[in-house]
């Protein structure tokens, strides 16, 4: 059987053979001939935007993978509008959609042999979804529009459907990408990951060893209250089914009626024990010891320290293990332990610091 082989003088080949050859060039998606389909990372090309009604897609370049076709490199040289948007629809939302098309006369019949970009009206819905072009077309989806019922305020758009690709062998930037052979990496945003043949592995930095820190860049002061909740500094994000070592350094004054309540906001299931480094609430004086606490859940009970006085700094340093299930943010929650009209004051500088053991 002749096989395809680019740039040999006198061998002509066909669109369909150089595209295949093309393919080489572009991420696999996992079948034999068969690339990523996408824009480059990166680049800020093919941009659809709004003004009032009217669309508006930037130029940029992309490649089209079509089954059996190989890769069609496509190039929008300058900005276009594929027009505007339909009116809103009396009652319902609608999800438009905006996309690369290549006209391809040998796939599509449509006589035609160019690529453009083209709005497709949604169908409104209680549950609107973007529409499907036809089966025959070759495309890239750009952009969806989400046009509210009349009345429900101005239509919004959305870029991330729009694929990205890379060449063979590339980190690509998508959390939703498949993995296709072992050694495969991917950045969901959060770190790198690699893939182990059935599964995605997350690698250093994001692995053991990785610091999460937060420093309070402002003082905080709270009265009149006795319910805990987030600080607005000390929160740090984790991830799923992790072990870390906690170190929490806090700076703060209290009315000694009032004194201080820490706990921790954390993931569901999230485990673990704490220590909180700090005098019991009934501490009168600054020669206190420090008192040894524990925790299993980091999100249900919290712990009262002592205040000495409103003006009188102090300090505590709490110390622990946390281990998550599920991913999400862990953060410092605090309030008065006894709610009071002079404030309890956490204060800048304090800082959390985890560090990924396992």
């Amino acid at each position: 059987m002749p096989v395809d082989v680019w740039a040999q003088d006198t061998l002509n080949l066909s669109g369909v053979e150089a595209r295949r050859v093309d393919s080489v060039l572009v991420m696999a998606d996992g079948t034999a001939l068969g690339s990523r389909s996408g824009v480059r990372p990166g680049d800020p090309g093919l941009n659809t935007t709004l003004a009032g009604s009217t669309i508006n897609v930037s130029a940029g370049v992309a490649t089209v993978y079509r089954s059996g076709q190989g890769v069609y490199r496509v190039a929008l040289p300058s900005s276009v509008s594929p027009g505007a948007h339909n009116a809103a629809h009396a009652t319902l939302p609608r999800v438009d959609l905006v996309y690369l098309r290549v006209w391809d006369t040998d796939v599509d019949a449509s006589g035609m042999r160019k690529g453009d970009v083209v709005y497709l009206a949604g169908t409104a819905s209680a549950s609107p979804v973007a529409p499907t072009p036809g089966g025959t077309e070759i495309y890239i989806p750009l952009a969806t529009i989400s046009v509210p019922a009349s009345g429900g305020g101005s239509a919004s758009v959305s870029t991330t459907v729009k694929p990205i690709t890379v060449a063979p062998g590339g980190i690509i930037p998508d959390a939703s990408a498949a993995g296709n052979y072992v050694g495969q990496y991917r950045d969901d945003s959060t770190g790198l990951q690699r893939y182990n043949g059935s599964s995605w592995d997350y690698v250093q930095p994001l692995g053991l060893g990785r610091n999460l820190w937060a420093r309070k860049t402002g003082s905080t002061p709270r009265s009149s209250t006795g319910t805990v909740t987030a600080d607005p500094h000390l929160s740090v994000s984790v991830v799923a089914n992790a072990t870390y070592k906690l170190d929490c350094f806090l700076i703060y004054d209290a009315d000694s009626a009032s004194d201080l309540k820490v706990s921790w906001s954390a993931p569901a299931s999230t485990s673990g024990a704490w220590w909180p480094g700090a005098a019991d609430s009934s501490a009168n004086a600054l020669a206190f010891g420090a008192r040894w606490g524990g925790i299993e859940d980091f999100g249900t009970t919290a712990m009262a320290i002592a205040g000495l006085g409103v003006g009188t700094v102090m300090a505590c340093r709490m110390s622990g293990t946390v281990v998550t299930t599920n991913a999400g943010t862990f953060a410092l929650t605090w309030a008065q332990n006894s709610g009071g009209p002079n404030a309890t004051t956490l204060r800048i500088n304090s800082h959390l610091h985890l560090t990924r053991v396992a």
